[in-house]
């Protein structure tokens, strides 16, 4: 059996596709709509969600936008949660944590923010004018 090669062209199309279908698995709704049409069953499917599990390395998983599909990725590793998916319910769940986690993360991560201008609001104060700093 003959190695096919593959072009750089191919190598950038593949890349760019399996990153932008990574992505969407961010989405509980699409994870819901795939399970219905039976999708989640599929031998070869869920051996390329095997395939898949390389976006977990920082190499790869830098070039991720929404890095909740790496968590998406790594359920779907389990027979149970892509069973579970038919349910709407269950996306619907999901899709809710997940509004609450990014609601939650923004908020946090404004009050870091404005604490640490705070904290270097002080350091960022010029010196004192005029011959107060020579006597």
């Amino acid at each position: 059996m003959t190695a096919i090669m593959e072009t750089e062209e191919q190598a950038r199309n593949r890349f760019q596709s399996e990153l932008e279908f990574v992505q969407c698995l961010a989405n509980p709704n699409y994870l819901n709509f795939l399970a219905q049409r039976g999708v989640l069953r599929e031998r070869p499917f869920i051996n390329y969600l095997k395939y898949l599990l390389y976006w977990k390395e920082p190499e790869y998983a830098k070039f991720l936008k929404y890095p909740h599909c790496l968590h998406m990725l790594e359920l779907l590793q389990y027979e149970h949660f892509r069973k579970e998916l038919v349910n709407a319910q269950c996306a619907k769940f999901i899709d809710e944590q997940q509004l609450l986690h990014w609601q939650h993360y923004a908020r946090k991560r404004t009050r870091l923010q404005q604490a640490l201008a705070e904290q270097q609001q002080p350091q960022q104060q010029p010196p004192p004018h005029g011959n107060a700093a020579t006597k």
